[in-house]
This record gives C-alpha cells, structure tokens and sequence, in this order.
C-alpha cells in the first residue's frame, strides 16, 4: 500500500504552520509566559462586539489589512491625528469605513490591567482579525505574535499602498507584488470583501456614471444594479448610506466568488477578476470549493501579518493605542 496523500486543505494548513516557524520574528504561543491570557481576553471583546453588532467583524479584519498594507503590521492605523499631522485613520480610504477601534482600546484596556505594557496594540489587531473570521465560519489559524508599535501615522501614506475600489487587475496584482504577494494570493485575499458593507461612494460611477459615460456599468448584472440604485440613489449626499458587499455579509464563505460570477461583483475591483483568463479560473475553483479558498485565505492571512513588521527593540508597546507613548 503506498503512502497516503495530504488533501489539498491539509497541505495548505501544513505551509501556514511552515510560515510560521521559518518566520522567526514572530511565533506563536509569543506570549505564553508573559500574558497568557492575551488571546482569550481579545477573543472575548470581540465576541462581546459581535453580539452588539455583527458588522464590526468585517471592521476588524478590514483593520488588520489597513494596518499591514501601511508602514507594515505596526498599529499605525489605530493612531489618532495630532493638531500637526492628519493620521491613517482619518484618511479617504478609512474614514467613515473603517471601524471597531473601541474594540481594540477594550481589549487593550483590559491587557494593560493584567499585563502592563507587554502585548502591543498591533497584535491585538492581528489577534482580532483572526476571531473575526473564524467568528462569522472562516477558518481559524494561529497567529504568529511579536509586533511591535509603530510611532508614526501618516495619511499621505495610504495612496499607493491601498487598492482603490476603482483597480483593474493588473494593477490590483502589481500592488501586491509590491507587498510580496503572488496573484494567486491576491485573488484570495480580495475574499477578504466576502463580509461587510461598503459606502455608496466607492461604487456610484458604476451605477451612474461608468468611466464617464452618464451611465450604468454594463457589466453589473442588470438586476444587481437595480437594487443598488434603490439603496444608493443618484442624487443622494449621504455620506453614510451603505450595502452589502455580497449576499452573505456576515458570513466569511466563497459567496464572494459565486457573486463575481454572477456579475454581481460591487468593486470593479472585484468585477476586474473575470478580465483574466487566469483570475477568473481561480474565481471559479474558488466559488467551487469553498473550504480549499478558507484554508488559502488563512495562509494568506498569516504571511499577511508578517509584513514589514517591527520586532526586538524597535518601536514600542503602546499603552494606549491612539496614542504614542511620551
């Protein structure tokens, strides 16, 4: 009988445990002797979030994706503006969309009461992600931790290191082989667009005024446009009117691909997926197999969190987040 075979999942799961033992920066089970209840408090607040509010999950994992693309995974995000310096957080690309910061400052209140300036607000970040995936049925993964906190917060950073909604796909894969990351891992990590909600804004011209036309994107599934004509009027300055970004938004599943197939991609720069031959077979296997794009995603996740971080003695551990230490 010959030697059995690792199923695709399994393997998967094999390289993100290889990733984290050959990156010897970070490790997991970091704070095992010095906070061991790290991941259990962060856990917990996240939860408590949840239960308030399921939205905040995407918030949460959208963090992590914000912090990491910026300056690395160092917690800059969380900082706040000074009267001198405009923060990352207050940029167009984070401001009003992102949110769940108060989860942060609750996890890291309760962390400092027990371990005083031991666990940095940027693994808290990392840890949180991590709880909100697996909390709306992604599949959880050990996180690496070590990160230090960065001191600076710029949102004049933030152009060129984010993905605008407008991308097409070869700029979407540039950006991120800018960061290290293969197409391949850029396809699964847009799934990352699996849950939450967007702002009108990011996807108006494609509703009524696509690349300057005055009209629709014939590209959306003409019904799909209809229902986000109803929740997004033309006309309307609300700047807080939001959608789901796929039909399943509190649930980290493939629905995201299914949906792109579908032509009921909300981004063009999910839409721009089906451009390539080779994105849109992976969208395909994608939509497919759901639980083979989980396993990806959560190594993508992990080589994601080790982005240009900070380690030793470099940067600092906040004691509060929004703010660098004096």
């Amino acid at each position: 009988m010959g030697p059995r075979k690792l199923s695709p999942v399994l393997t998967i799961l094999s390289v993100v445990l290889f990733c984290q033992s050959a990156h010897s920066q970070l490790q997991v089970g970091f704070y095992k002797d010095t906070c061991s209840l790290v991941e259990f408090i962060v856990k917990e607040e996240v939860r408590k979030a949840f239960i308030k509010d399921k939205g905040v999950a995407a918030g949460l994992m959208r963090m992590h994706f914000h912090d990491c693309f910026v300056r690395g995974c160092d917690g800059s995000v969380l900082l706040d503006s000074t009267p001198t310096s405009t923060a990352e957080k207050d940029s167009f690309a984070n401001n009003p969309s992102l949110r769940g910061y108060e989860v942060i400052d609750s996890a890291k209140a309760r962390l400092e009461a027990v371990c005083k300036g031991v666990v940095s607000c940027a693994d808290i970040v990392a840890f949180a992600a991590r709880d909100s995936i697996k909390i709306t049925g992604g599949l959880g993964y050990d996180v690496p931790a070590g990160r230090r906190d960065g001191r600076t917060s710029l949102a004049s950073e933030i152009r060129g290191n984010l993905a605008p909604p407008t991308f097409n796909v070869n700029q979407l894969t540039q950006l991120f082989a800018n960061k290290g990351f293969t197409q391949e891992e850029m396809v699964t990590l847009s799934g990352g667009h699996t849950i939450g909600r967007s702002h009108c804004n990011a996807f108006r011209d494609r509703l009524y005024n696509f690349s300057g036309t005055s009209m629709q994107d014939p590209s959306l599934d003409p019904r799909y446009a209809a229902i986000l004509k109803q929740q997004c009027p033309q006309g309307s300055t609300n700047p807080i009117q939001v959608v789901p970004m796929t039909s399943t938004p509190s649930i980290t599943d493939a629905g995201y691909y299914v949906d792109i197939l579908a032509n009921r991609g909300l981004f063009t720069s999910d839409h721009t997926l089906l451009t390539s031959t080779v994105t849109k077979n992976q969208v395909a296997q994608y939509a497919k197999d759901p639980m083979l794009w989980r396993a990806k995603f959560a190594a993508a996740m992990v080589k994601m969190g080790q982005l240009e971080v900070l380690t030793g003695t470099a940067g600092e551990i906040r004691a509060n987040c929004r703010v660098i230490n004096s």
